[in-house]
């Protein structure tokens, strides 16, 4: 093999290897939004009548934040503001709660959830590659 041959060969492998990484290694960068964030606009106890507390999540290439925070057995209203127009980000996926939904461009989609138990509870992608979690805590 020629030098130039190399060097094609070994950046290939390192582009292999820089994308399974990213795809599979990685960790993404958080953002939390807690219960007291969130109470700050309004207590829990008033909330209930207008609803559960809102958190709202940012779908534009990712999301943003991609963690969020909330108290373990309460109610809590996910609102996904998709601005992308990537086939990836068109539908989330909350597995933990058998929830799979439409995400339009250039709207607001709104998914109630009530994590039962202390815990991390994953969501993504359609396509499993934009990743984000709901961490409920006791």
């Amino acid at each position: 093999m020629t030098g130039i041959e190399w060097i094609v060969v070994l950046g290939g492998t390192a582009t292999i290897a820089w994308v399974n990484w990213y795809f599979f290694a990685s960790s993404p960068v958080t953002a939390s939004v807690t219960a007291s964030a969130v109470a700050s606009a309004a207590t829990f106890g008033a909330t209930a009548a207008a609803g559960p507390p809102s958190i709202t999540i940012t779908v534009d290439g990712g999301y943003s934040p991609q963690s969020v925070q909330v108290p373990a057995g309460q109610p809590v209203r996910l609102i996904f503001d998709r601005r992308d127009t990537g086939s990836c980000s068109d539908e989330v996926v909350f597995p933990d709660f058998g929830i799979r939904k439409f995400l339009p461009t250039g709207q607001q989609t709104t998914i109630e959830i009530t994590p039962p138990k202390a815990g991390t509870y994953a969501f993504m992608c359609g396509m499993s590659m934009l990743r984000g979690s709901v961490i409920a805590v006791a």
